[in-house]
């Protein structure tokens, strides 16, 4: 099949910025292919790079006496003595949530679920904090509806209950919805699991569900803005699989214990690129994927 030309509308699709572009030809010295100007896409959205946010994510406290692992990683860790330690994440799904309120929330609500055991905790706990517009705005009810309904539902089939949150409504949130949501785990903290690969020639294992078509470019829409094409991107949104992520919670915990795990890394919005990378990176190695041998829902994706 004969890749697209690379183009100022395709480059643009894919969210990034022309001197964005004219960086990564400086990067690598040549025109990206289609798939590589995909991994940045992937890679150097907001949602992933934290690029506008950063400077202002750096001026909050992240260490202390108690403290075993800050930012950099999936989830934090703070040791609480007897040997435990509390493992939390808490992270928004407000673009998914905006465009398909209950898997949006629901699939909030697993990322940092799976987070939190890829650090080798078990999940006792989840908590929300939701913002949406005036009750008397007309995408108000079904937004809160859906929000409401996806969250409950994911975290009832997964097994962890939700003890408490905050809602509130104001004009602000007319135009989107702000969706927090919150994860806690136990662990030992002297089992804590980190994501730097090491090791050259080491096998990398994909579990979980197959990769199917939702999601596809979820981290690049939910970095972009607004406009009247939002409906158009309800197909990036995930779609939930609780009662599988379940298995996983448990599968991944056994192995851990078993010691086969060296390394391990959650794969969030922008699948399995961004955890392929995050974990060469963090070892210093580079990464070899057979993408034809991916788990698929479908056949000619």
């Amino acid at each position: 099949m004969q890749e697209p030309t690379i183009t100022a509308d395709l480059i643009a699709a894919h969210g990034l910025k022309p001197d964005e572009y004219d960086r990564i030809l400086s990067i690598i010295g040549r025109a990206p292919s289609f798939t590589e100007l995909g991994i940045f896409s992937a890679m150097w959205n907001e949602h992933c790079s934290y690029k506008s946010s950063k400077t202002w994510l750096r001026t909050l406290p992240t260490d202390g006496p108690q403290v075993i692992c800050g930012p950099g990683e999936n989830a934090g860790v703070v040791d609480i003595g007897d040997g435990q330690a509390v493992v939390f994440k808490m992270e928004s799904h407000n673009h998914p949530s905006y465009i398909e309120p209950h898997q949006g929330a629901a699939t909030g609500i697993g990322g940092i679920l799976r987070d939190v055991f890829t650090m080798g905790a078990r999940p006792i706990a989840a908590m929300d904090s939701l913002s949406f517009g005036r009750p008397e705005h007309p995408k108000t009810p079904h937004l809160v509806k859906g929000v409401v309904e996806g969250i409950g539902a994911y975290g009832n089939a997964f097994g962890v209950p939700n003890v408490g949150g905050e809602v509130r409504f104001h004009r602000s949130y007319d135009g989107n919805c702000l969706v927090n949501a919150f994860a806690a785990g136990l662990a030992d903290a002297d089992g804590i699991f980190y994501s730097a690969a090491s090791g050259v020639g080491m096998p990398v294992v994909y579990l979980g569900a197959k990769t199917g078509r939702d999601g596809v470019g979820g981290a690049t829409m939910a970095s972009a803005e607004f406009d009247d094409t939002i409906e158009d991107k309800r197909p990036t949104v995930q779609v939930g699989d609780p009662f599988t992520e379940k298995c996983l919670l448990e599968a991944c915990l056994e192995l851990m214990a078993s010691g086969a795990v060296i390394s391990i890394q959650d794969m969030g919005a922008a699948g399995l690129t961004c955890s392929a990378v995050e974990m060469g990176d963090k070892g210093g190695l580079g990464i070899r994927l057979q993408l034809d041998a991916v788990p698929q829902r479908e056949t000619n994706m």
